[in-house]
């Protein structure tokens, strides 16, 4: 969307109006929910052409649909991509961005400060189809070109690890994919397109739960796949792309959408077959959710980082990672990927370890315990036995995760309330613990 007197709009405006066009028959101002299975055909003509993505149009909403298209020419425009694809859930985006390169006897190379339920994603159901994840250290350089040979399809990571927030130095991992003819695929569900833009660093293709901080509420589940447009799939490392099927009137990937030969891929060859739909009214929610995401992103993070200040000082916490600290060791990083701020998710360690822990979740009062993040109200949780609990003690410690950690995705509440909160989690989680051990 651009425009005609400035050139390209600005962050705040394309997430009101990027990827809308007025419905032609009632002009609606907002975006209209499309609730409908299916589309009509003007020809049997016309019906063959879209079949074999000969012309664009809709033929079934398991493939696209006009609401959900809307988020994802949106989306795709706030990050600088080309096209997006709307999907299920951020586990199907992650799923159908992998499997669209790799297939059995590929391998993934992988960082390995990663969300658990990705890791175990990784780890042991994509061994089901036939595809090995090599997991590496992502701040060793050496170690990710190194885990790369012959049968490599893309290295993955994440903008900020969960829950390690480790930083991805996606300039350099992107040089390293890059000299070996890969792509880089980026979750950057944490970060969203307003805190960064993982493709001006150099991904090729990025993937978000959008049930996070694009739903921002907690009501829908969702992902969605932006591609860049800039990988050279004819490499000769990708024959999928480049090679003529009969169902697409024996022409390619690449040769009927060289520019998002990606995304085309994606969405008619596993978002088809496997069905990974995303309903159109989660689709609407998600438009939602974007018309407020900068000012929710704002608020979020001037909250998180109060609130990292305020336990860095606690006497019951002895230690907090947020990347936005001065003392944090990825501070100068994070001043490079993250300049309005690393975010609204934090973890901190808690005096007395694990039983402490536990019983400061129970303490919590405003504070919400769930399985979620990027939520208007505050969430709190205990990885180790949660989210990360289905990992080894040593896997547990390789993606950041100790005994004593507590992750928090602060919410929108006054920060006062948030404070005071955890401060008498905090105390009552101590005089439980002293009582038991006495």
């Amino acid at each position: 969307m651009t425009n005609e007197n400035q050139g390209t709009l600005n962050f705040n405006t394309i997430a009101q109006h990027g990827g809308q066009e007025l419905d032609a028959v009632t002009h609606a101002r907002a975006v209209p929910i499309y609730q409908t299975t299916s589309y009509g055909f003007e020809s049997t003509d016309h019906a063959a052409s879209l079949f074999q993505m000969q012309e664009e149009g809709y033929i079934y909403s398991r493939n696209a649909n006009p609401t959900n298209r809307v988020l994802e020419k949106r989306l795709a425009e706030l990050e600088g991509g080309v096209d997006a694809f709307a999907v299920s859930s951020g586990q199907s985006a992650i799923t159908i961005a992998l499997l669209t390169l790799a297939k059995v006897g590929d391998e993934i190379v992988a960082t390995n400060a990663l969300y658990g339920g990705t890791y175990t994603l990784f780890a042991e159901t994509f061994k089901r189809f036939g595809v090995t994840v090599r997991f590496v250290d992502g701040t060793n350089f050496s170690e990710i070109a190194d885990a790369i040979n012959e049968k490599t399809k893309a290295i993955y990571t994440e903008t900020i690890g969960n829950p390690g927030l480790q930083i991805a130095d996606i300039q350099a991992i992107s040089k390293i994919a890059h000299n070996h003819d890969l792509p880089l695929v980026v979750d950057s569900t944490f970060t969203t397109p307003y805190l960064q833009q993982p493709i001006t660093f150099g991904a090729d293709i990025v993937v978000h739960s959008t049930t996070k901080f694009i739903g921002g509420h907690g009501t829908s589940i969702g992902g969605i796949i932006v591609d860049a447009g800039k990988f050279d799939w004819a490499n000769g490392n990708f024959p999928e792309f480049t090679t003529p099927l009969p169902a697409l009137n024996h022409q390619s990937y690449l040769e009927l959408n060289t520019e998002s030969a990606f995304i085309a891929k994606a969405r008619f060859d596993l978002g088809q077959n496997l069905g990974m739909t995303l309903s159109p009214f989660n689709g609407w929610l998600f438009i939602q959710g974007l018309e407020s995401l900068p000012l929710r992103m704002k608020l979020h993070v001037e909250n998180a980082k109060q609130i990292a200040a305020f336990l860095n000082e606690h006497e019951h916490v002895t230690w907090v990672n947020y990347p936005s600290l001065s003392e944090n060791d990825q501070y100068e990083l994070a001043k490079t990927y993250l300049p309005k701020g690393s975010g609204s998710i934090f973890t901190f360690g808690i005096k007395g370890g694990l039983e402490t822990a536990k019983a400061f979740i129970q303490s919590v009062k405003l504070l919400s315990h769930v399985a979620n993040v990027g939520d208007s109200k505050s969430l709190v949780i205990h990885p180790a036995s949660t989210t990360h609990s289905r990992l080894s003690a040593e896997e547990q410690q390789m993606t950041g995760v100790t005994p004593e950690q507590i992750r928090i995705s602060v919410g929108l509440e006054d920060v006062e309330d948030i404070k005071a909160d955890i401060h008498q989690a905090l105390i009552a989680s101590r005089k439980t613990n002293l009582a038991g051990q006495g």
